[in-house]
């Protein structure tokens, strides 16, 4: 028995979108703004690490352009195409940010070992200019900002591009207060080298964070759940409805913020049909208010002591501790 929450959710739904597009909206002019001014004073001046960070900053750019098309898209309703609807565009959005990040990563890395080996090879580079340190100190106070704002928008429409765009930002952060820092030995110590080595270590910083939003994706992607309360509470919540026994095969997964639920449990076989079908609404109505968020739930009705020889999918209760 299928019961579809899509018009319970539209209100809810409908305020995510808006929050997401607004989020999406501020990060695109603010990130517009940062990047044109930090992109012209590093090519002014010559700073790697500047230039790096606004290259970092028009990634920022696509990625604020990405999430506002992305918010027109996942209020969508479902058609004979998508009849799982729009949500997973949010996580093909925020996948395609991790390999952005990785891609800003690796191209600041090559960079910094170019300047190191001319470094190496005798090359003088000029020392940091005035006008470098005052945009690189607005950059690490507006990406505070915008890092603030997208977390709170972020945690308020449970988006999870919008979480990614924020934890991009604090990266941004770490990486201007890191050419600051890179900035004030330059001078302290007349040793304008460490320009680019703390780009190359700016670099390495990012890659680590888009692999880190990498992995956690590619689980939602392929249907994984690695929350072992979700399946917990679940059973818990099943156990306590009478006439149900034996919640098996059940299987969570995120579309965007919402949870899409199967579940098989066990009734009386002698019941009528109507009898089971009440007991299903009231399961599904109960799994609903105890997750909260759920997008849609599927329950099927078995007989008490069914035979699940070849059931090979879903997790039981004996299951749930072996979750990791």
């Amino acid at each position: 028995m299928q019961l579809n929450n899509n018009n319970q959710n539209m209100l809810t739904q409908d305020i995510r979108t808006k929050i997401v597009r607004t989020a999406s909206f501020i990060a695109l002019g603010g990130n517009l703004l940062l990047c044109v001014l930090k992109l012209t004073v590093g090519l002014i001046s010559g700073s790697l690490s500047v230039l790096g960070d606004g290259i970092d900053t028009a990634t920022d750019v696509g990625i604020a352009v990405m999430a506002v098309l992305v918010s027109f898209i996942i209020n969508k309703p479902s058609d004979s195409r998508y009849p799982w609807g729009h949500q997973r565009a949010e996580t093909i959005a925020s996948m395609v940010l991790a390999f952005i990040i990785m891609f800003a990563g690796i191209q600041l890395f090559i960079a910094s070992i170019n300047k190191l080996i001319q470094v190496h090879q005798g090359a003088i580079l000029p020392m940091p200019q005035r006008i470098a340190i005052i945009v690189t100190a607005i950059s690490i106070a507006g990406k505070l900002l915008l890092a603030l704002n997208q977390y709170l928008l972020g945690k308020q429409a449970q988006s999870l591009m919008i979480l990614a765009n924020a934890r991009n930002m604090v990266n941004d952060i770490v990486i201007s207060v890191s050419v600051l820092i890179g900035f004030i030995i330059s001078i302290l110590f007349n040793a304008p080298y460490f320009d680019p080595l703390v780009a190359l270590l700016v670099s390495c910083w990012i890659i680590k964070s888009a692999i880190t939003l990498f992995i956690e994706l590619n689980v939602e992607l392929m249907d994984g759940n690695t929350n072992k309360q979700l399946y917990e509470q679940l059973f818990s919540a099943v156990a306590a409805i009478p006439g149900v026994k034996n919640p098996h095969r059940a299987r969570i997964r995120k579309m965007a913020n919402l949870w899409d639920i199967d579940l098989d449990i066990e009734v009386d076989g002698s019941m009528p049909v109507s009898e089971a079908h009440i007991i299903a609404e009231k399961t599904s109505l109960v799994i609903k208010n105890t997750l909260g968020n759920v997008y849609d739930i599927v329950i099927h009705i078995e007989p008490y002591n069914s035979d699940r020889e070849g059931e090979c999918y879903g997790l039981s209760t004996e299951d749930v501790g072996g979750i990791e």
